[in-house]
């Protein structure tokens, strides 16, 4: 649990990273999820609860955690008139094993900016150093908050390829995105937060699956009398002979629509659905609780 003043930011979450895994956690602006962050990282002491991060407590055992860790701010967190290069020398030789900073500043493009000063890099050049300075370490479990925020294509497709990579080495990996196609590409499991709450969690498949089809496109006899189909579903004549009916639809929905169309000796050329993405099943938790979807990119 986190509180800030009367406002509880966190409560009753529980979720766990498994190795080699990565966790993507989503939510609107003000969900709680950097607050829940800052606790896992040992920046913030929970006002309820207990959090364990590779066994240890965060706090209590903060420096132990540590160098296990890498992190990757929003924003800051490094010294702004320290150039790109010597920021990544420097985090680089606090660890016992590095990677090597050149190599980092090879597959993330910051090679023409190494001897830039930190405050005079663009935006999405800041982003890409400080995902350097969270790799470096060689860490076991890596926090990443909006990692591609900012960035251009190229430099988020890097980016998705080096996550990738971690999680190919054992690494675990649990981050924060606004960008719905992001999580589904890369995360194994998805934690969904509103208000501070877990609203919904489990893998990408388990999630769509769950939403079932939300469109169902039939081409048969145009005209048919649709009311007894109304009675039961969405369903619309589009253009003559092309039908749609929307709706979450399972498998007995389906079954049951299928059936009418047979009932009604109707000819059937065509069927065709599409299943919910994770955006939609985003958008349906956050739309039936009057939370504003504008922090979706």
């Amino acid at each position: 649990m986190v509180r800030y003043g009367d406002t509880t930011a966190v409560k009753g979450v529980s979720l766990r990273a498994p190795r080699g895994r990565v966790l993507a956690l989503l939510g609107h602006n003000g969900a709680g999820k950097t607050s829940l962050l800052q606790v896992c990282e040992g920046f913030r002491k929970p006002d309820g609860g207990t959090v364990r991060v590779l066994g240890l407590d965060p706090v209590a055992e903060h420096d132990a955690l540590m160098p296990r860790l890498g992190i990757m701010l929003q924003s800051g967190g490094v010294y702004p008139w320290a150039a790109a290069g010597e920021i990544l020398r420097l985090f680089a030789s606090f660890a016992a094993h590095p990677l090597d900073p050149d190599m980092l500043l090879d597959r993330l493009g910051l090679r023409k900016v190494e001897k830039t000063r930190f405050r005079r890099l663009s935006g999405g050049e800041q982003q890409r150093l400080s995902l350097a300075v969270a790799l470096v370490g060689r860490p076991e479990l890596v926090f990443l908050d909006e990692p591609t925020a900012g960035m251009d294509t190229e430099a988020r497709h890097t980016t998705w390829q080096l996550i990738e990579e971690l999680r190919s080495d054992g690494v675990s990996v649990l981050l924060t995105t606004h960008l719905l196609d992001e999580a589904e590409r890369l995360a194994d499991d998805v934690v969904i937060m509103r208000s501070g709450e877990v609203a919904a969690t489990g893998t990408p498949a388990e999630l769509t699956a769950a939403a079932g089809i939300d469109l169902l496109e039939v081409r048969a006899d145009p005209g048919l009398e649709l009311a007894p189909l109304k009675a039961r579903h969405e369903v619309t004549e589009t253009s003559p002979g092309e039908y749609a009916i929307t709706g979450a639809l399972d498998t007995h929905a389906l079954a049951d629509v299928l059936a009418w169309f047979a009932a009604a000796d109707a000819h059937v050329t065509a069927v065709s659905s599409r299943r919910r993405t994770l955006e939609d099943v985003y958008l349906s938790l956050t739309r039936q609780h009057g939370v504003a979807v504008g922090a979706i990119k």
